[in-house]
């Protein structure tokens, strides 16, 4: 029996699919998303606004160190650094961004926290964050597929709305479960009861507050009205996850996955969650991805791997601490290379995957040393001119929120403004 890694690379490989094709589950038909493998007349007339677009964001924990993964040289002609090696054939696909960083996010390892919500001072007591970029961009695609958003890996980088860590899990086959078994009869109606009992309480909360409001100021008819306003997304969302349950999912041409279940086998654990989030966006499940990779305290079974993770990060310049963090630092990066390698490859209406899709990659962290400026920052796929180093000022960063504005409006978001945001990022310029 083929492996869940390599069923999955087999999925489309040398097939072409007419316009109907079909992943098929449970007696009945979901279509595909629009492929280059179907039928060129199909793709030919089909809009463009129906392509949809996707954010998938992925922290790491430790960080890099950085002589092995950030170039000296800014511009086109950057130098290629050892971590990026891998992805020599991806140079076009992506761009590398330093001297970037969140204004007054501080706190060393705390700051993941405020990786993708710029929130200030995310290591003191009182502490609150806001909503994640992540987030924010399922608050506007989320109805569209089965899953709003995904919270896979470590977790904590994605935070709601109100300011709550998204519950992520680092288990691929609760996921796979999730996304591609259907739950038997019993279960689906069971569910559908609790999104109506939610539909209840919601309806139970809004009738009190429209008589409520015909008794208060004007100041406190303004709150209710944007109470109003979230009461009726929260019904949206009950609505969309009740026709969900009465949909197929789709099935996918690989065998669910074994989770692995030693601690220490951190890149195999990893590369199961890129599988699965591989699949879910080939599927349009979701469009919105965020994937902590932590594993701090691992002992790497790699090769040449001896000591912990995190004591390894903490390396002090020492020659064998850092031939260690070397080796895993250089798997990571390969994985994440071979991830965007399987987006660019399937084609999706006239482009691929990758091309719509922006796969953020970076760390709260400048190194294992607990900086939190100066951070490592990749950005690849979604429709931006890329094969470019962007070095903004070491001494004086410019804002990591300038980057998500760009994000969320490629997204489509009508944004101008996103944390500590000052515009748009300078240099990333838009393809199309």
């Amino acid at each position: 029996m083929q492996t869940f890694t390599n069923n999955i690379d087999s999925l489309t490989r040398g097939r072409r699919l007419s316009r109907r094709a079909l992943l098929r589950g449970a007696g009945a038909a979901l279509a595909l998303p629009a492929l280059d493998c179907m039928s060129p007349a199909f793709a030919a007339g089909e809009s463009q606004a129906s392509v949809p677009r996707r954010i998938v964001a992925i922290n790491f924990e430790l960080s890099f160190h950085p002589p092995n993964l950030m170039p000296e040289r800014a511009g086109r002609d950057y130098e290629t650094t050892p971590y990026l090696e891998p992805l020599v054939d991806l140079r076009d696909d992506f761009t590398i961004i330093s001297g970037t960083s969140h204004p007054d996010v501080d706190g060393g390892h705390a700051a993941s926290k405020s990786w993708l919500t710029g929130a200030p001072h995310p290591g003191a007591a009182n502490f609150s964050n806001t909503i994640s970029m992540d987030q924010l961009a399922a608050q506007a695609v989320g109805l569209e597929t089965r899953l709003a958003s995904m919270a896979v890996g470590s977790g904590g980088i994605s935070v709601s709305a109100n300011g709550v860590p998204v519950p992520a899990s680092p288990y691929a086959s609760g996921w796979f479960r999730a996304l591609f078994i259907e739950g038997t009869e019993q279960e689906k109606r069971e569910q559908v009861v609790r999104l109506q009992d939610g539909q209840s309480v919601l309806d139970t909360v809004l009738d009190s507050a429209r008589r409520m409001q015909q008794r208060v100021s004007r100041q406190d008819r303004r709150k209710l009205d944007e109470y109003f306003t979230s009461v009726r997304e929260a019904e949206q969302r009950l609505h969309k996850a009740e026709e969900w349950q009465h949909r197929p999912k789709p099935q996918v041409d690989v065998e669910p996955p074994a989770d692995v279940r030693d601690a220490n086998d951190i890149i195999a654990r990893a590369r199961q969650l890129y599988d699965i989030m591989y699949l879910a966006l080939i599927t349009d499940s979701t469009r919105v991805i965020a994937y902590g990779v932590g594993d701090s305290n691992a002992v790497a079974t790699l090769p040449g791997v001896s000591m912990n993770y995190h004591d390894l990060s903490h390396h002090g310049q020492d020659p064998e601490k850092l031939k260690q963090l070397g080796v895993i630092e250089a798997e990571h990066v390969k994985l994440f290379g071979e991830f965007l390698a399987r987006l660019k490859d399937f084609g999706e209406e006239g482009s691929n995957v990758l091309e719509r899709t922006m796969v953020l990659m970076g760390s709260h962290m400048h190194s294992g040393g607990h900086n939190n400026r100066n951070l490592p920052i990749l950005l690849a796929g979604g429709g931006f001119r890329h094969g470019q180093h962007l070095a903004f000022d070491q001494d004086d960063n410019s804002p990591l929120a300038n980057l998500y504005v760009s994000m969320l409006q490629r997204m489509g978001l009508e944004v101008d403004q996103f944390a500590s945001s000052t515009g748009t990022m300078a240099g990333l310029q838009p393809v199309g």
